[in-house]
């Protein structure tokens, strides 16, 4: 698989992911709306979602693959996972803090600071954290999920790096900035790291010690696209150590971070509407996904 799709960013909203879609795309270059699915009768007692409404929006934004899903109104977005976004030019960045701050809030003006000579900080209209940056970054990839790992966890960035780069394939670290010595904390405790899974490229900062009223949750996951049960089986084994299984796929790591470990025969299996039903209903007694168990499903 290739690597921009081996990791799909996966944002929960409650009613509005066609319309987040259309407002994200309208302003991200290279932007397009993608395959759009709805609810069926199945699993109204976990989703209660009216059969017909949409499910999920597949979109792309400068090129990259995303996903919108209406789950309902049990997560909320908040600072804990941004997008950082590398403009590459002043016109960008402008244009993007003016349409993205628009009925939304301003965490950090856009302004010079030690890191960038211009940046911000903004939470959109539909509640979606995104940090803009005027610089560029020597990647394809101009939006990187950016992790923040705050209160009790804010020392834990440099194990995070480590231990994702370990499980997943053609994984590298590629910058750490350490804390400064006058903070007094144990050497080599990092206040930012950028790493690659696969070629995908993430961001890690610490929310150093200052008390946050938030933390990881549902309302961002990274969906891992895999073509075969063995890659499912070693996500699930290595994600869920120390972590927890979840429903439909998804479980949460020992960091709080939510990933949905999918087989990429899904969609297919789906896109019949004779046998998308027994698929579904296969799906909503799965904690990880059964590729076998779902094609039998289909017969």
């Amino acid at each position: 698989m290739e690597s921009k799709d081996f990791i799909t960013p996966c944002l929960w909203f409650d009613n509005q992911a066609e319309d987040a879609v259309e407002f994200y795309a309208s302003i991200f270059p290279n932007s397009k709306v993608g395959e759009i699915t709805q609810y069926g009768k199945e699993g109204f007692e976990y989703h209660h979602k009216p059969e017909g409404s949409v499910m999920t929006v597949e979109f792309e934004l400068n090129g990259q693959p995303f996903l919108a899903l209406n789950g309902g109104p049990d997560f909320r977005f908040n600072e804990a996972i941004s997008f950082y976004v590398y403009c590459g030019s002043e016109k960008q960045i402008d244009f993007l803090f003016e349409k993205l701050s628009e009925n939304g809030s301003v965490n950090m003006p856009l302004d010079k600071y030690f890191w960038s000579n211009k940046y911000a900080f903004v939470t959109d209209k539909f509640g979606v954290s995104w940090q803009l940056d005027v610089g560029d970054v020597n990647s394809p990839q101009k939006i990187v999920p950016s992790l923040l790992f705050v209160n009790e966890k804010f020392n834990r960035v440099k194990e995070a790096v480590n231990h994702y780069t370990s499980i997943f394939p053609k994984s590298k670290v590629i910058m750490e900035h350490p804390f400064d010595k006058s903070m007094n904390l144990p050497e080599g405790t990092l206040l930012f790291a950028q790493f690659k899974l696969n070629g995908y490229l993430m961001n890690a900062m610490s929310g150093s010690t200052i008390k946050h009223n938030f933390d990881f949750n549902e309302a961002i996951s990274f969906t891992i696209n895999c073509d075969t049960q063995e890659e499912i089986d070693y996500y699930w084994q290595k994600l869920t150590d120390g972590g927890q299984e979840v429903q439909c796929g998804w479980l949460k790591d020992k960091f709080g971070i939510s990933w949905q470990v999918v087989p990429t025969i899904l969609n297919d299996l789906l896109r019949d509407p004779q046998k998308s039903s027994s698929v579904m209903n296969a799906i909503f007694k799965m904690k990880k996904f059964d590729i076998e168990t779902l094609v039998k499903a289909t017969k």
